[in-house]
């Protein structure tokens, strides 16, 4: 078949066969559906702005992907690419880009979806000077460094690599062949933008303005963010709603008691105070689905006390000295798997036992690794994390076994929210740990781990920095091909065993339930419900 072809049918055929189907779920309450109702949602106040390329943490990025549409997104039945804006996207060599746009979408305020409108939001969010906190996804296009470079201002504001030709054909050149760039795209820091939102950027992340599914209707910090079905949508997934209500809480358990009491419709995630009723709790309504994610705890490697070889072991030291078995079947009622990579279950390229043996308890070896290292530093040891978010109770276990394994003190860091505690990680503002969860954002193990551990990337919240990571990351992106390029990853992912930036604790199942007025809820493997397929029934 012609090359082009080639690149297509092997993207496709590779990510429907090996992501676990998302679906789980099932039909729920009775009555008739009403598509012009709305459902609520249990979120969390947004770190940052709602602008596409500012949102890395689940808060805002599950609104954005709401009110936005890219060129491609996921099947939430399969996790396949499909295509949205794009009609096709064709290569030859996987370093240029060939994409066609579909006629007739408009955004949200009536205007059209054009190339210019993906092609600015690009050179906009990539550009240093507006300080977008995704802007290292787009540095595989030619003429990031331009706008983007390490250090001083931009010589360019536009990246040499994105060429339009018309409204519905533009080029993308990267600066060298990536494998899997399709994947990437489904992300939503390649969504387009209106010409309105280059006015006033900063209101535009108060009110933005999308091409997606559900358009803003208003932002109550702190208490919810509502939004209502666009008339005018023509993605392929046309809602059977009026709209989707994210309603914040402070504690998980606050959103399990409002979902029981029916003021809630869809739980994000049970907390795991209740993980040992909500089955019986909920009935049919529970849902118990595959997730491609993992829970970790990281550390604060950009502080002196943290560098240096030896602590290495510290750290390999400190993840012997935790029981996972334990912890998932006690307190988290054996919602968990624990983890033995860096990469989830389920995702392509994941390789059981990455970890080896540092990921396997065993608190002589522990306390051994942790002598040979210097010990902890100041013998304690505090891991950061958002109150609101069920994380107490695991936290508290995982200190208990550090503290009667290892003799150093541990004590957990609560922030109120998940946006107190986002912005003290990324802000460097905390000391020693924290709690550091991954869910995908496209289905390949390079996600979790060139998107998290490559130096500079947008989520290196640990300050990593490794030239052998860096070295094997970039030789598997220019691979012949993608199960060349996980393969050359699950090579990456063994530097991290070496160096233990973070620890992974376990894989996540998406634990949820859903209220008696709403039906069709089913889960994907990124941990998000097929929104546009849920029905109202009263």
């Amino acid at each position: 078949m012609p090359a082009a072809a080639r690149v297509r049918r092997v993207l496709a055929s590779a990510t429907s066969v090996t992501l676990l189907a998302g679906g789980c779920g099932s039909t729920g309450g009775g009555g008739s559906a009403d598509a012009t109702k709305s459902f609520s949602y249990q979120g969390s106040e947004p770190q940052n702005p709602l602008q596409p390329a500012n949102s890395n943490e689940t808060g805002g990025g599950r609104i954005i992907r709401n009110l936005f549409r890219g060129l491609v997104d996921y099947d939430p039945r399969n996790a396949s690419l499909r295509m949205q804006v794009a009609d096709k996207i064709d290569s030859s060599d996987a370093q240029t880009f060939t994409v066609t746009l579909k006629d007739g979408w408009t955004f949200h305020d009536g205007t059209p979806v054009t190339s210019n409108s993906f092609v600015n939001a690009w050179n906009w969010a990539a550009n240093t000077a507006n300080n977008q906190t995704n802007s290292s996804w787009f540095s595989d296009i030619e003429g990031y460094k331009d706008v983007h470079p390490e250090s001083g201002t931009p010589t360019a504001t536009t990246m040499s690599g994105l060429t339009v030709t018309d409204d519905t054909h533009f080029t993308i050149k990267l600066n060298h062949k990536v494998s899997y760039f399709e994947y990437k795209l489904g992300y939503i820091v390649f969504s387009p933008l209106p010409d309105s939102f280059f006015a006033d950027p900063a209101a535009a992340g108060q009110k933005p303005v999308g091409n997606g599914p559900y358009q803003f209707v208003s932002w109550d910090h702190n208490v919810q963010v509502v939004t209502r079905t666009y008339p005018g949508y023509k993605g392929v997934d046309k809602p059977k709603n009026g709209g989707v209500v994210f309603k914040m809480y402070t504690t998980a358990e606050a959103a399990y008691a409002d979902l029981q009491s029916g003021n809630l419709d869809v739980l994000d995630q049970v907390p795991p105070s209740a993980l040992a009723s909500y089955k019986s709790d909920l009935g049919s309504r529970a849902v118990d689905a595959p997730q491609g994610a993992i829970q970790n705890i990281g550390f604060t490697l950009y502080q002196p006390e943290w560098q240096g070889a030896n602590t290495a072991k510290v750290r390999q030291g400190l993840s012997m000295a935790i029981d996972r078995d334990t912890i998932t079947k006690t307190v988290l009622q054996g919602s968990r798997a624990p983890a033995s990579a860096w990469t989830a279950e389920g995702v392509q390229g994941y390789k059981a036992g990455t970890c080896g043996d540092l990921c396997t308890f065993d608190p002589a070896k522990a306390k051994q690794l942790i002598r040979e290292g210097g010990g902890v530093p100041g013998n304690s040891l505090k891991i950061t994390y958002n109150a609101d978010g069920g994380h107490k109770e695991w936290v508290d276990a995982v200190c208990n076994s550090i503290r009667q394994n290892t003799g150093a003190e541990c004590v957990g860091d609560p922030k109120s929210d998940l946006k107190t505690a986002r912005t003290a990680i990324t802000g460097h503002q905390i000391n020693g740990a924290f709690r550091s969860s991954w869910f995908q954002d496209y289905p390949l193990n390079v996600n979790f781990l060139a998107d998290v551990y490559r130096t500079g990337a947008a989520s290196n919240d640990f300050g990593y920095s490794s030239p052998q990571f860096d070295q094997l990351a970039a030789q598997a992106d220019q691979a012949d091909g993608i199960p060349a390029t996980v393969t050359g990853y699950q090579q990456a992912e063994a530097v991290l065993a070496q160096e233990m930036p973070a620890i992974p604790l376990w894989y996540f199942r998406k634990n949820s339930g859903y209220s008696t007025h709403v039906n069709s809820v089913t889960f994907d493997s990124f941990g998000s419900p097929a929104w546009t397929q849920i029905e109202v029934t009263s």
